[in-house]
C-alpha cells in the first residue's frame, strides 16, 4: 500500500475522497446523510451550529428537497467553487478546521478534525498536507490558500478520474 506524500494526498483530491468524506458522515450507512447525521458529525468536530443553521446547511445542500443529502449533492459542495453561496459554504468548512478561530488551519488543527472523523493520519502527513498548499510560508492555511486548494483539487478530480487507483 502506497503512502501519499504528495498533494494529491489533500483533503478532496477526487470523487473517492469525496466518497471517504461522505461515508463520515452517513454514520447509517444507507448512501444518505440526514440531519441528524449531519447535526452529530458538526458537533463531533466542534461546531456550535444551531438546529437552524443545521437545518439552513441542509435546506442548501439538499437540492432535489427529499430531506437527505445525496453523494452527489454532497460533491457539488466541493465543485460549485464561485458565487456567494459557495464561499459561505466554503467559510463554513473552513471554519470546522479552524479550531481556535484564529482564521488559519495548523498542521495540529488539521490533524485533530481529521482524526475525529475516524480518518488515521500522522501529524507528519497532516504538515505535508498544510506545506502543499501554504502559499505564503507561514505554516499554516488561511481562507484564501483553502479556497485554492479546493477549486484545486475539484479540478484535479475532475482530471484524473482513474489515475491508478
Amino acid at each position: 500500500m502506497a503512502s501519499t506524500t504528495s498533494s494529491t494526498s489533500l483533503y478532496f483530491h477526487n470523487m473517492e475522497e469525496i466518497q471517504k468524506v461522505f461515508n463520515q458522515f452517513d454514520t447509517n450507512g444507507d448512501g444518505r446523510i440526514s440531519v441528524d447525521e449531519l447535526g452529530g458529525v458538526l458537533q463531533s468536530m466542534g461546531s456550535a451550529c444551531t438546529s437552524a443553521e443545521i437545518e439552513r446547511i441542509m435546506e442548501d445542500v439538499d437540492t432535489d428537497k427529499d430531506g437527505f443529502i445525496s453523494l452527489e449533492e454532497f460533491a457539488q459542495l466541493f465543485k460549485s467553487s464561485s458565487g456567494a453561496a459557495a464561499d459561505s459554504e466554503l467559510k463554513e468548512a473552513f471554519d470546522l478546521y479552524d479550531q481556535n478561530k484564529n482564521g488559519l488551519i495548523s498542521s495540529a488543527e488539521l490533524h485533530q478534525v481529521l482524526n475525529r472523523l475516524g480518518m488515521s493520519c500522522s501529524l507528519d502527513d497532516c504538515v505535508r498536507m498544510i506545506s502543499n498548499v501554504d502559499a505564503d510560508g507561514d505554516g499554516s492555511v488561511n481562507f484564501q490558500e483553502f479556497q485554492k486548494m479546493m477549486a484545486a483539487t475539484v479540478n484535479n478530480g475532475a482530471n484524473a478520474t482513474d489515475s491508478g487507483n
